[in-house]
């Protein structure tokens, strides 16, 4: 797994609005990567320092919450963000 998102900044929060937002717009590959991490069981200080940037042992507190609000997000954009990219 590279670090294609090595140049995007990623919050330590990931969005809980209900709607589509622009961090999510701009974290689409970042949800799916967190999704494809969590289908193959992978560690998740692993993916957190690889997909989200942030070393767990830099701060294992931040790290964890970075990881699950995003991996929730990802799995809102899976279930029913999704709708929000295909309106007009």
């Amino acid at each position: 797994m590279g670090n294609e998102n090595s140049q995007m900044t990623v919050s330590d929060i990931a969005p809980s609005a209900e709607q589509l937002t622009d961090y999510d717009r701009a974290h689409l590959i970042t949800y799916l990567r967190l999704l494809d991490a969590e289908a193959d069981k992978a560690p998740w200080q692993e993916v957190v320092a690889i997909v989200l940037g942030i070393h767990p042992e830099h701060g294992e507190e931040r790290a964890r919450r970075a990881y699950e609000t995003h991996l929730e997000r990802a799995h809102w954009m899976a279930k029913q963000g999704y709708t929000y990219l295909l309106r007009p």
